[in-house]
């Protein structure tokens, strides 16, 4: 629906659910203007105080924020059924299957097709900002710069990094930094974009400590955060502790280079030293259950985070992207794990989804409907079997909904799907050309 002549547009619905921790509003309307939401309210109070203002009526649904992916690998798409013999361990995962079948085969064309898809998915399913990683050694360089304009196109909030490391050598090390630099930089002087860049490298037993030190001096010289796997399994934590006599959190901290700038994910195989380092650093983490899960590397101790202040995102990992499937996941697998049914309550798996991920990944304004914040939201079909109530709306939604009940997701103030239809998008065609890319990967 096309704004009127002020630039601004009301959403109706059913409900308006403005954060995971507010209060959700019966009959309620949010006023969008421009990029921003400018006021929520009743539905009678917003058409009295805006009479004449376009209206987008959304009736049987909900009006929420959208959801922030803070961990994802869109390349991991083209993975999705390829052959691979079984693995007996992470670091089997890793050295067997995913390093040399996947992202060493990896190519721009093949990270390309990979990122429009998942920006479709991601859209349809209800994420408007997302953080996504790279680790392919042999497209570097210029590769990001490749997906930049690809999630420019489809209107996302996406920080892109490329996860360098030396395991295949030090030049190519210094590559993937010199990736992630450039990206910032191209970011920053495109001011049409809402695409940012951050600095990322692997892992403590994939870059040397003289790499490591590089990758945070750059990311302080240029002010965005720095990413890394820790702990996704137990072999880092292991590997530490034999060539180093300490652990991974307690090396980075000799290192002192634990602060807020640090965004740590998976976090699965924690010792008591390290959460005590985690929350006395401000260290955010990106939490990702389904992949954990995937290659056994264990249930990360969140709850426990979260009840310490820790900020933690929620993400797919590139396993898969529909965030409600995450956020049933999380919802189950730590009641699972701790034996205790009120663990992980659904605002806390709401807050990850939301407002929670924009924090890990640094974002400002982003995660809430409230007055001047940025306008990413999605509208969620509550027709459900059973009543819909205040008490009960945060609970429906991550127990009960999934990515197909999304009938309308706006970014930055922009309609990006209306009635369930991604704008602009031919998803046979981007279906073929994923499946002409998987099989070019399966088969290099």
């Amino acid at each position: 629906m096309p704004e009127t002549a002020s630039g601004a547009q009301t959403i109706t619905a059913d409900w308006v659910l403005p954060a995971w921790d507010a209060a959700p509003i019966r009959d309620g309307a949010v006023r969008i203007v421009g990029t921003r939401i400018d006021s929520i309210g009743s539905v009678a109070a917003m058409v009295e105080a805006h009479p004449g203002e376009a209206v987008v009526a959304c009736p049987g649904a909900c009006v929420l924020p959208g959801f922030v992916n803070a961990h994802t690998h869109l390349y991991g798409t083209l993975a999705h059924g390829i052959p691979v013999d079984p693995v007996d361990s992470f670091w089997s995962f890793l050295s067997d299957y995913w390093w040399p079948k996947v992202e060493d085969r990896l190519d721009h064309d093949m990270i390309v097709a990979a990122t429009e898809w998942g920006c479709s998915e991601m859209l349809r399913t209800g994420t408007t900002a997302f953080y996504d990683i790279v680790e392919a050694p042999y497209a570097l360089p210029g590769v990001l710069l490749a997906q930049k304009e690809v999630v420019d196109r489809w209107g996302l909030r996406g920080i892109l990094s490329f996860e360098a490391t030396e395991r295949v050598s030090a030049a190519n090390g210094a590559l993937g930094l010199a990736e992630n630099v450039a990206m910032v930089a191209a970011c920053r002087a495109d001011s049409t974009s809402i695409v940012s860049g951050a600095m990322c490298f692997h892992t403590t037993f994939t870059c040397p400590e003289a790499f490591v030190q590089r990758a945070f001096e750059i990311g302080s010289t240029l002010d965005v955060f720095v990413h890394a796997h820790v702990n996704e399994g137990v072999h880092e934590g292991l590997w530490n502790e034999r060539e180093r006599g300490m652990r991974t959190f307690e090396w980075y901290a000799r290192m002192e280079l634990l602060s807020s700038r640090f965004l740590a994910s998976q976090c699965v195989q924690l010792s008591s030293v390290e959460i005590d380092l985690l929350v006395a650093h401000g260290v955010r983490v990106s939490h990702m259950p389904m992949a954990n899960g995937e290659v056994g590397a264990g249930v990360a101790p969140i709850p426990e985070l979260l009840a310490r202040g820790v900020t933690v995102g929620l993400g797919s990992d590139g396993y898969v992207n529909d965030m409600f499937e995450e956020m049933r996941s999380a919802f189950l697998i730590h009641k699972a794990r701790l034996l205790d049914p009120a663990a992980m309550p659904g605002r806390d798996v709401l807050r990850m989804a939301t407002q929670g991920g924009a924090e890990a990944l640094g974002m400002t304004d982003v995660g809430r409907l409230e007055p001047g914040w940025l306008a990413d939201l999605q509208v969620v079909d509550l027709r459900m079997p059973t009543p819909v109530t205040a008490h009960n709306l945060i609970d429906q939604i991550v127990l009960w909904r999934r990515g197909t009940d999304v009938s309308d997701v706006m970014v930055n103030g922009s309609w990006r799907v209306r009635g369930g239809e991604v704008l602009g998008a031919d998803l046979e065609k981007l279906r073929a050309q994923t499946n002409e890319q998987a099989k070019r990967l399966w088969t290099s």
